[in-house]
């Protein structure tokens, strides 16, 4: 049943952004049907194999994206936006935000990696900064996004390769394009923003193995959530 498999388990580190596109991408194709009512959260909790506070920052990202409608009261729940948002011809710039993602991993990884190993102090504090502007930016997103670009082309800069650089730059601004043509709720930076926290953590100890990690969840990531909320 369609139920069976939209609801299966969630298996990721990225449970958040992966539960939030399996349920927009239900609803774009149908599958939740405009007006449909969820399963009660302890329900969805266990179907999905997520812990509630998952669940609950899922839905209130699709509730502030248009997705969702959450009502109060003996007759509320969360209800599929009727009508939903409505779909728009992607532009010819969005047929190809895959293979713009497959190029973001391939350079951010590897900036992950040598910023662990080379960032100096006063990198990890500039870093740290912006993940604190980034904190209070969560209700605005082109502030927020400001401090996303400088942050990442930061750890570009970490590295000391100013070929790194130039490359993260190009990155950020074909991601830039992407970014916007999806909603921005707060949920989804606060989420980001706690990887990039990590991130420099990963730096200040010269973990880079766990910073290539921590980078690969936070660009899994920005893939779940654009697939879930493109047009």
């Amino acid at each position: 049943m369609i139920a069976d498999s939209l609801f299966a388990p969630v298996v990721s580190t990225t449970a958040f952004e992966e539960t939030l596109e399996r349920l927009s991408t239900a609803i774009k194709l149908g599958l939740l049907e405009p007006g449909a009512r969820l399963p009660p959260e302890r329900e969805l909790c266990e179907q999905l194999g997520i812990a509630r506070s998952t669940l609950r920052q899922a839905l209130t990202a699709l509730v502030q994206s248009g997705h969702l409608v959450a009502l109060r009261g003996r007759a509320g729940g969360t209800f599929v936006a009727d009508p939903p948002p409505a779909l728009q011809p992607r532009p010819e710039s969005l047929l190809s935000w895959r293979e713009t993602c497959d190029t973001r991993v391939a350079v951010e990884l590897g900036v992950a990696v040598l910023a662990a190993e080379r960032a100096s102090a006063d990198d990890v504090e500039r870093l740290r900064a912006l993940v604190a502007a980034m904190a209070e930016d969560v209700e605005d997103f082109g502030l927020y996004r400001q401090a996303d670009v400088r942050f990442h082309i930061g750890l570009a800069e970490a590295t000391g390769s100013p070929a790194l650089v130039a490359a993260m730059t190009e990155t950020q601004g074909a991601m830039g394009d992407l970014f916007a043509h999806i909603a921005h709720p707060p949920e989804v930076l606060a989420w980001a923003n706690a990887q990039h926290g990590r991130l420099v953590d990963c730096l200040r100890r010269r973990d880079g193995a766990v910073a290539v990690r921590t980078m690969q969840d936070h660009l899994r990531g920005s893939e779940h959530v654009l697939a879930g909320l493109l047009p």
